[in-house]
């Protein structure tokens, strides 16, 4: 089996290696917090987890969570919003406090205007005069009244609707990558540890974790506009088939996620190569030179639900998969094996040949 040529450039190696190091738990939580934190796309992140010191507990990992991954802990964000509605429904209790109050002042002015009525005979310049005038100056009022609580309830009711619709947004928007409008790491996270909800039984899936093969360098040479053509070109073929029961993810920059819902492994490998296929199929045209670009190779590391204990060694499987199809040179599939949780028990292959699955021509397998 060709080595790992740096397995310390995988930002997924480095968390699972620091994980270990540092004893923490292998939480999907956790395991996003420290890969945010390792990723550096947030200064403030990585300068408070650095802070934690060398012994990170889980509470100050928590904690840290809370701040910057609230979709792990949505007590915080409940909370506020909770707070919210009681503020708007305080407001409400207290507009409905002031119509009774106005209330009774209306029935007591009508009371006055009866006993007049029943004890006075002459209505001109009369008490019952003055009380009849009372009653139309406390019935305009009344509907002046009326009416504010009319407009004060819409407005309510409106600001109501309106938190709620904000709330719905920002839940689907943690999930959903905003550039290709694929599923985000987050939501992969999420759909993993629910594969893994029963340890003793998960759901028999398969995940192909896929990169774009020298994407700094694409980014580099043929600029960001070429680049993000390539990642959307990704996106729309992984939304294809991965069709409506499986879960297609972009995770950051070239790197993508398949959770496909079937433990074949002809089916998975024959699912991967479509898509690199497809991508190689696709022709693009630097704007800026009017040359046509390189095609989009792509390496994927693939590993199976029933080889892993739990949804942290999942993901970090296939992980390590796809570090080996780059040290293998890229443009490759590694398959992580069936039998053994040994980093040497990988199928690495380029071309699946006819007739069946396994390696090809110049393609090495270890077992």
């Amino acid at each position: 089996m060709q080595q790992v040529k740096n397995p310390a450039s995988s930002i997924a190696l480095r968390v699972a290696t620091a994980m270990h190091q540092m004893g923490i738990d292998g939480l999907p939580r956790n395991y996003e917090l420290v890969y945010e934190a390792y990723a550096g796309s947030n200064p403030e992140l990585v300068r408070d987890f650095i802070a934690l010191g060398k012994v990170k507990t889980q509470e100050a990992l928590d904690a840290l969570g809370r701040k910057y991954l609230p979709h792990h802990h949505e007590d915080g964000l409940l909370s506020r919003q909770n707070g919210q509605v009681r503020a708007e429904m305080s407001s409400f209790i207290n507009l409905l406090n002031e119509e009774k109050i106005s209330l009774t002042d209306y029935g007591r002015v009508i009371g006055h205007a009866s006993r007049a009525i029943m004890t006075e005979a002459d209505l001109e310049g009369t008490p019952l005069g003055q009380s009849i005038k009372a009653l139309k100056a406390a019935t305009e009022k009344r509907a002046y009244q009326n009416s504010n609580v009319v407009r004060a309830v819409v407005d309510k009711t409106a600001s109501l609707a309106d938190l709620q619709r904000e709330a719905e947004e920002a839940e689907a928007a943690k999930f959903v990558d905003p550039l290709t409008r694929l599923a985000s790491r987050r939501a992969f996270n999420k759909a993993i540890a629910k594969v893994f909800a029963n340890p003793e039984m998960p759901v028999l899936c398969g995940v192909a974790i896929g990169e774009i093969d020298d994407f700094a360098r694409i980014q580099e040479q043929a600029g960001p506009t070429v680049a993000e053509r390539y990642i959307l070109q990704v996106a729309k073929v992984l939304e294809a088939v991965s069709g409506g029961g499986d879960l297609a993810c972009r995770f950051d920059g070239g790197r993508f996620g398949l959770l496909l819902y079937t433990s074949d492994q002809e089916e998975v490998t024959r699912i991967v190569e479509h898509v690199r296929s497809k991508l190689k199929a696709t022709a693009f045209v630097n704007s800026g030179t009017g040359r046509a670009a390189a095609q989009v190779l792509m390496s994927f590391g693939i590993c199976f639900s029933e080889q892993a204990p739990n949804a942290f060694d999942f993901t970090n499987f296939a992980e390590k998969a796809l570090a080996t199809s780059k040290g293998a040179g890229g443009d490759t599939v590694t398959i992580y094996g069936a039998s053994e949780y040994a980093s040497k028990d990988w199928l690495i292959y380029k071309k699946k040949p006819v007739g069946g699955f396994g390696a090809t021509d110049g393609v090495k397998a270890s077992r």
